[in-house]
């Protein structure tokens, strides 16, 4: 099967600074896929700018900030915008699809199963899919909160060869390199730490709501699906084809990770959890180093309601979380039971399972 590699562009690099869109970006990276296309790669497009591109058509003067007000710019600009990509890709005798994804679709198996179906149909037939967040749906409590979650959700369900996270910025820098002239670019990392997140700092774009942490989040997500993920700029020909093949301007995250099931994809990223299981030390060793299920005497705190079957968080005494799995308990029990022997539990417990989350059915997220 051909290698598939998802490509994030976000709004900063297809609008003009006065935020709407700009022709020539689009065409510029229009053609850049092409090339990549023809290279022999099955291409999916996660694109951000549908807010951008429509909030002036609608008469502001700065990108909206009320809820209703982007979900009104993103109508007119999602039209606006593929529009844009199909007369672009038109020029080299490409089709485009349009694929709209909320949240909610991703925490349905049913749903997310065929939005994959979808896009599998799409690639066999040469077809690029353009997919974006359907903004004018999307309610904040259940937002990826930018493209970069999303594009690393999508190259976690296509099991992609690689994820490229296309921004203005030239990759990640040990400091603001716009303050600071002395900062250094970070060519390659193997292991997202808290250092790393200290030095993303905040958003660099008026037009765009993702800034360096959140594509560090995203970068994390895909490395935990088995996807190696570029991020960094591709401003002139042949950039995206040189990122593709691992010398492009910006940060390679390495990852020696396999691809997960469709299964535990959903348990890890997708699903929606229901509770909170905080575990000790000696539990979260077993659960992230050892391979082991998660059993009542690991337990000491349980938040939430939840029921057998449910998706549920686990975290460590610090509250940092370690995972995410199906629970074979409800709170109610599993409150009964936490920090007892297996034997004690069978005593005084009813369930079908003794462990409170078999390794079968665990994610570790560290």
């Amino acid at each position: 099967m051909q290698q598939r590699v998802v490509i994030k562009i976000g709004s900063s690099s297809l609008t003009s600074e006065a935020g709407g869109l700009n022709p020539d970006k689009i065409r510029f990276f229009a053609s850049e896929l092409a090339r990549l296309q023809q290279s022999g790669q099955q291409i999916l497009l996660v694109t951000s700018g549908a807010v951008a591109a429509g909030f002036t058509s609608l008469g502001y003067k700065t990108r909206p900030k009320v809820l209703h007000e982007k979900q009104a710019a993103a109508a007119v600009g999602q039209a606006l915008l593929m529009q844009a990509y199909h007369e672009a890709f038109a020029g080299h005798d490409i089709g485009v699809a349009q694929i709209l994804l909320t949240r909610y679709d991703f925490s349905n198996r049913k749903r997310v199963n065929n939005a994959l179906l979808t896009i599998d149909e799409l690639l066999r037939r040469g077809v690029i899919p353009i997919i974006n967040e359907n903004d004018t749906v999307s309610v904040d409590e259940l937002k990826f909160g930018d493209n970069d979650t999303l594009s690393a959700l999508v190259a976690n369900l296509v099991k992609a060869a690689m994820l490229l996270i296309i921004t203005d910025m030239d990759g990640l820098y040990t400091d603001d390199p716009r303050k600071n002239a002395s900062a250094q670019r970070i060519e390659r990392v193997d292991q997202i730490s808290d250092e790393l997140y200290r030095m993303a700092g905040g958003s660099g774009s008026s037009v765009g709501t993702g800034g360096m942490r959140s594509k560090l989040e995203a970068a994390r997500i895909a490395m935990r699906g088995g996807v190696p993920v570029f991020v960094g700029r591709v401003d002139a020909p042949g950039d995206l084809s040189l990122a593709a093949d691992g010398s492009g301007k910006g940060t390679y995250f390495d990852t020696q990770l396999g691809n997960l099931s469709m299964k535990k994809q959903w348990v890890g990223f997708h699903s929606l959890t229901m509770g909170t299981i905080i575990v000790d030390s000696g539990a979260e060793t077993a659960l992230l180093s050892e391979g082991r299920s998660l059993l009542p005497a690991g337990v000491r705190e349980v938040e939430g309601d939840f029921h057998p079957g449910d998706v549920v968080e686990v975290v460590g005494l610090d509250k940092l979380p370690i995972g995410r799995g199906v629970v074979n308990y409800a709170s109610w029990q599993l409150l009964a039971a936490a920090g007892l022997s297996t034997e004690e539990v069978q005593k005084r417990v009813e369930v079908t399972r003794i462990e409170v989350i078999h390794r079968d059915e665990w994610v570790p997220l560290r």
